[in-house]
């Protein structure tokens, strides 16, 4: 009666490790694995034909003014002076326009003193940037 008992234990051990094995087997099929770690969202770069192309210059609408790249990115520093700045609407434009639009550009887009690389405003484009500096620069007085 003994064997008997410790056969049918084994089997049972056995019958219930091939019944979860089974089951986890379907849990963790190839397919359910790549649905639980695929990624929640992609990132396009601009140019990116792969995924929809230029997403965003379509989501900005284009070139933004001087104007208003000056109002969002440059009024905080150039309004008051921060740091030596230019302000806006003095005569440190006109001083600063004998140096001619392109090296000021050229300066807009690598730093100077406490200004960092492109302002504060990283994503504008260079035509961008030399639209706002004409914009300060024709605030001269």
């Amino acid at each position: 009666m003994k064997l008997t008992a410790k056969i049918a234990s084994v089997l049972s051990i056995l019958g219930l490790s091939v019944a979860l094995s089974t089951s986890v087997g379907a849990n963790t099929s190839d397919e359910k694995i790549a649905e639980r770690i695929k990624p929640l969202g992609n990132v396009c770069v601009e140019g990116d034909d792969s995924c929809g192309g230029a997403v965003v210059a379509a989501a900005s609408g284009g070139a933004r003014s001087g104007e208003d790249v000056y109002n969002a990115s440059c009024a905080a520093c150039h309004s008051i002076g921060v740091a030596g700045a230019p302000k806006y609407g003095t005569s440190d434009w006109a001083d600063r326009g004998a140096k001619g639009i392109d090296a000021l550009l050229k300066t807009a887009i690598s730093g100077i003193n406490a200004m960092p690389p492109r302002g504060t405003c990283a994503a504008c484009s260079d035509d961008e940037l030399q639209a706002s500096i004409q914009y300060m620069m024709d605030s001269a007085q």
